[in-house]
């Protein structure tokens, strides 16, 4: 009977070593970079937010962050271009008032194997919750009037646990991939050793879309 419970005990005791539960998380370091601002969470907890303020013009970013976790997990995003007002327009009254343009990009390295286990890309969701201007000729407009005229804006609000690991995304349009010269990355951009599987992102439209909300799932 001893030998019996013996066996038994440490047959459950391996077990229980063994299982998912007792699983260490993993670390991981996490780059970012955007045209012109980011905010990051990790399974619906905020993880970085861009340390220069979205009312600043010409603000180019790199950011950086540590997490461990354990298993599959989701990243998600929210992606601003400067605007300064709902014309989706910057430098508004000056000789080079114009539409501006977004652009992202992302990789994860788990730490300890020293490889990268994501990237942003095209297989990436985004929603669009800000858009402006709807007609491009709002950038020639002498007094643009966020509402007026060529100047019309649409917005949503984020949807309701967006940046949860479960929420359903699937509706959601693929983010689409750019260039290096389409987005022109300044401002940091060089400061990391991009993999060549990390890719520029950003909506349809670099330049009317002014504000993103977007996920990337991440299965090490």
């Amino acid at each position: 009977m001893k030998q019996g419970f013996s066996l038994l005990a440490w047959a459950g005791i391996t077990a229980l070593l063994s299982s998912p539960a007792m699983a260490k998380p993993s670390s991981y370091h996490i780059d970012l970079w955007a045209d012109n601002w980011l905010k990051a969470y990790i399974n619906g907890e905020e993880l970085v937010e861009d340390s220069t303020p979205i009312t600043t013009e010409r603000s180019f970013n790199r950011e950086h962050a540590q997490f461990s976790v354990e298993g599959d997990f989701v990243i998600a995003f929210e992606l601003k271009d400067f605007k300064q007002d709902d014309t989706g327009l910057e430098y508004i009254g000056s000789w080079h008032q114009q539409m501006g343009d977004g652009g992202f990009i992302a990789q994860i390295m788990e730490q300890k194997r020293g490889q990268v286990v994501a990237v942003s890309d095209r297989h990436m969701r985004c929603l669009v919750i800000h858009r402006a201007p709807l007609d491009e000729r709002c950038a020639n407009e002498s007094s643009p009037s966020a509402g007026k005229g060529p100047c019309q804006f649409e917005t949503i609000a984020k949807p309701h646990g967006w940046t949860q690991p479960h929420f359903d995304d699937q509706h959601w349009p693929a983010a689409v991939e750019y260039s290096k010269e389409q987005v022109r990355p300044k401002g940091g951009y060089d400061e990391v050793k991009w993999s060549p599987a990390a890719k520029l992102i950003w909506s349809s439209s670099l330049t009317q879309d002014n504000t993103l909300l977007c996920r990337l799932n991440v299965t090490p």
